[in-house]
């Protein structure tokens, strides 16, 4: 188990997610467009809310809780963090005294949520278990079941905490090669098939360019927000600023984008590697929220 580098993560994905909130859902940047950053201060979304209780529960317990993981969410879930329709939905049942297994699986005419919320969130989890990538699956199939029961939403968040595992853990290992050490451990679903055309996107693709293979998010799907994500991330594991940058100019679901992508990236370079001005632009992390020590 490796708290510093899930604290590390934990630092890229809410940088990334407050810094891409004020872009959600905006077009593209177009040709020439500048990349500037949003003024101070960056206020994170439901995305960081959540990830901070998944590693605190990681922290105390060593492993997901699923109980206590669906209360914590169930709890904390602040209504003007832009959660979307259905897991307000999902955590007001919650509230209400439904178990989680029943609401999660009642999402969506019964077929369970394929949103992009489970991966959105997941990373710092991977970096926690970056000494064995098959546990890190494991775990992060159970941090999403909470929530997500889509197989789509399931493929989603495991994708992204291997490759967290994978950029915490093995330094020389990116591009290409880390796309396809996740590839290797995923099922059959939508969300490797994205990634498998991913691997073949060259790094100095424009990247509106692969999001318009790949997905930006706008359907809020796992499979429309994965693959680009974890294809930004794997071409610029080394540059947090160009990552995020890459994200923006793709337009789509930005903030959850960033999140994915800062996530990982922030695994690989370590909050040495965000600038410290980005850091601060950030809004503090929750006041319940215990820092790894």
């Amino acid at each position: 188990m490796n708290l510093q580098a899930a604290a590390d993560s934990l630092t890229g994905l809410s940088v990334g997610d407050a810094l891409g909130a004020p872009f959600e859902m905006k077009p593209a940047l177009p040709d020439g467009a500048a990349f500037e950053l949003p003024p101070a201060p960056w206020r994170w979304t439901d995305d960081t809310e959540m990830a901070c209780s998944l590693l605190q529960g990681l922290q105390r317990d060593g492993r997901v809780d699923q109980d206590r993981l669906a209360l914590a969410f169930a709890l904390r879930c602040s209504a003007d963090r832009g959660y979307g329709r259905g897991a307000v939905s999902l955590l007001a049942s919650l509230r209400d005294g439904v178990p989680w297994r029943s609401a999660a699986a009642a999402l969506f005419s019964g077929r369970g949520s394929a949103g992009n919320g489970a991966a959105m969130r997941v990373a710092p989890l991977g970096a926690f278990f970056c000494a064995d990538p098959d546990l890190a699956a494991r775990q992060a199939v159970l941090s999403a079941e909470v929530t997500h029961q889509h197989p789509e939403g399931v493929a989603g968040a495991v994708a992204v905490a291997l490759a967290a595992a994978h950029a915490a853990a093995a330094p020389r290992t990116g591009g290409p090669g880390l796309l396809r050490e996740v590839l290797h451990h995923l099922p059959p679903s939508d969300v490797r098939d994205g990634l498998g055309r991913a691997v073949r996107i060259a790094p100095a693709t424009d990247p509106r360019e692969a999001a318009a293979d790949l997905g930006n998010g706008s359907h809020a799907l796992a499979q429309d927000t994965v693959p680009f994500a974890l294809w930004v991330a794997a071409t610029r594991l080394d540059d947090y600023p160009a990552a995020m940058e890459a994200c923006v100019r793709a337009g789509g679901d930005v903030d959850s984008v960033c999140a994915i992508a800062g996530g990982v990236v922030g695994a690989r370079v370590g909050a040495a590697g965000i600038p410290a001005e980005w850091i601060g632009a950030r809004e503090p992390l929750p006041e319940w929220f215990q820092r790894p020590q």
